[in-house]
């Protein structure tokens, strides 16, 4: 099967899965891989069969669906974004949540994936900053619509390749090997509480002091549910809270109610009237 063929089965069903062709081009060859993959364990003959299987085999979207979900997580990912959460955002943050005499700093990891993210934050928070604020507990919600990546999650364990490049003294004091494995020690894994949830229908109740949605809504769902979401979202997050997306992604135009900090791309602040920074 030609790469032409799978690029025009995307384009021709990605309005039905509510995609944007946009987030797929540089990963399309993952997606159309395992989609052939399923055309031939299904027995048919190429793209256009499989078009004309969906038409009456209505079961069928939610695979496809889950087929076109890419995953790409690993500890630390964009270590410039990361640093400055340490150094700045989540200091910040902590201050604030003193000032208020709260007792934890919440925080969401939408599309979590096999746990990277959270965990990298749980690692950040003990290691660097839990003893400047012993007052304050981080609690660390996690959600992600693919219950395989989730058990890996619950494992904790990973290749070294996921976590290259994580800085060398936060992965000698957080990790052991077992079996050439990198797995997780306890007490990092306590701050993250995982749940099975795709954004597109589900989100946690509570709100936010910081909310990461990165290389998800803003890259692969058209512009119709990304601007739904983002309302839902923004409900979500504190006043003066912030919002995380991918580095290479932008909010909907014309998006309000929310500062966009231009020296850190994808990193943006919920607009707070009453709160003024030091």
């Amino acid at each position: 099967m030609k790469d032409w063929e799978c690029v025009s089965f995307l384009q021709r069903i990605m309005p039905t899965l509510r995609l944007q062709w946009h987030g797929f081009r540089k990963v399309r060859k993952q997606v159309c891989k395992r989609i052939e993959r399923r055309i031939k364990a299904l027995g048919l003959s190429d793209f256009d069969a499989y078009g004309e299987y969906l038409d009456y085999a209505q079961n069928e979207w939610d695979l496809l669906d889950g087929m076109c979900r890419i995953t790409i997580s690993r500890f630390y990912r964009d270590r410039g974004i990361y640093g400055h959460l340490k150094e700045t955002v989540l200091p910040e943050l902590a201050e604030k949540a003193c000032e208020k005499e709260a007792k934890s700093l919440r925080i969401w990891s939408a599309g979590c994936a096999s746990g990277e993210e959270p965990y990298t934050l749980s690692i950040l928070w003990q290691m660097e900053l839990a003893a400047k604020f012993p007052v304050l507990k981080v609690v660390i919600i996690a959600t992600d619509s693919h219950l395989a990546m989730l058990a890996r999650a619950g494992k904790a364990c990973y290749r070294y390749s996921s976590l290259k490049e994580l800085p060398k003294p936060l992965l000698e004091r957080a990790f052991y090997v077992e079996n050439g494995s990198y797995c997780l020690k306890k007490e990092y894994q306590k701050t993250v509480t995982f749940s099975h949830q795709d954004i597109r229908d589900e989100m946690p109740e509570e709100t936010f002091d910081l909310i990461l949605c990165r290389n998800l809504i803003f890259s692969y769902f058209d512009d119709a549910l990304q601007r739904t979401l983002l309302k839902q979202i923004e409900a979500r997050l504190k006043p003066g809270g912030y919002l995380l997306i991918g580095t290479h992604e932008s909010l909907p135009e014309g998006a309000a109610g929310f500062e966009p900090l231009s020296r850190w791309p994808g990193l943006y602040r919920s607009i707070d009237k009453t709160y003024k920074r030091k």
